[in-house]
């Protein structure tokens, strides 16, 4: 029987994500791909594999997971969820290995919504048009083209279980951060009392949230006198559409890849992050910067990311930690007394 992971137990959205589909815009097949683009190479950094190998995002989930024909080395970073291995805690943001039969529990997140669980070698789920990743309004990717429930297998490609395990520092969620945004390319559409609306106010992220897009809610934008109609055009992710409601809805990894509402401004790609991560009812805050400083932020996070298996640190078993810490020649004979 080859390796697989079987989803024993499944509370919330969870599929398999890659680095994503490119090349398909023109057609009208938006990348898909990780909501949490830092999180999901940091996963799959720990366990050995290319930053965009496909891996499970959970989203506001937890799940029980088993080891079936052989052991896998894993890794969860993202979102804070709990983690028990055999009913035992486990460690997020570090890898270890789930030996066959035994089961990974991971709790729905205490913070965040996004976490990413990555197998050593990857999964072995068939590549369409490029990609793993599931496009779900496409049926495209992922397992069978759908999001995944209980009772799956999910097939693992070559997995190996003999390296040192490794940890990282975990990632801050900065949920009070201001996301930061290009204005453009309509905000000619909005008086400036629109635009003051969206810099200065607060708004909070509404139930309407998937990887479709954020609807959030608060204040209303005002429209200019032509409305909040525009001949369809090109979106992007982090398009930021503000339709006849005044609500903003920021655009994300499944987006449509054309739309009719103006948009006021784009989250700046370093910024995906921070707005994929903020929970239903959690606020947001808009700021502007130019384009200079978002290119160059851009760099940054495309550095960060780069940069992180140097930054990985070697993580000991319990069982070596303790042996290294030499309790037993520490110890001394409580009924003597002290000279």
């Amino acid at each position: 029987m080859n390796a697989h992971l079987h989803l024993a137990r499944l509370t919330g959205a969870a599929s398999l994500q890659d680095g994503g589909r490119r090349g398909y815009l023109r057609f009208g097949l938006s990348a898909s791909g990780p909501m949490d683009p830092l999180a999901f190479a940091a996963a799959n950094r720990l366990v050995g594999n290319a930053p965009d190998a496909a891996a499970l995002e959970l989203g506001l989930a937890g799940a029980s997971l088993r080891a079936e024909g052989g052991a896998a080395r894993l890794a969860l970073a993202g979102a804070t969820s709990g983690l028990r291995l055999d009913g035992e805690p486990a460690a997020a943001h570090r890898s270890f290995i789930l030996r066959e039969g035994s089961e990974l529990r991971i709790e729905r997140p205490r913070e965040g919504v996004f976490a990413y669980l990555a197998v050593s070698g990857g999964f072995a789920a068939r590549s369409v048009m490029g990609s793993r990743a599931l496009h779900q309004r496409a049926a495209l990717g992922g397992l069978d083209g759908r999001l995944l429930r209980e009772g799956d297998r999910l097939p693992l490609a070559a997995s190996t279980t003999g390296e040192a395990e490794h940890g990282l520092d975990p990632i801050p969620l900065e949920p009070a951060a201001p996301i930061r945004v290009v204005l453009g390319p309509q905000d000619d559409h909005f008086p400036q009392a629109g635009l003051a609306t969206f810099l200065g106010q607060t708004f909070t992220v509404s139930n309407r949230a998937d990887r479709m897009g954020y609807q959030l809610d608060g204040p209303e934008i005002a429209h200019g006198p032509g409305g909040f109609n525009i001949i369809s055009d090109a979106t992007v992710a982090g398009s930021v559409q503000v339709p006849g409601s005044g609500r903003p809805i920021i655009l994300l990894a499944d987006r449509q890849t054309t739309g009719g509402y103006p948009k006021i401004a784009t989250v700046i790609s370093a910024d995906f992050r921070r707005i994929a991560q903020r929970r239903p009812g959690e606020t947001v805050r808009f700021a502007a910067v130019d384009l200079a400083t978002a290119t160059r932020l851009a760099r940054e996070e495309a550095a960060r990311i780069a940069a992180l298996s140097s930054r990985l640190k070697p993580v000991e078993g319990e069982a070596e930690r303790l042996m290294a810490a030499n309790l037993a020649g520490a110890a001394v004979d409580a009924l003597r007394a002290e000279d």
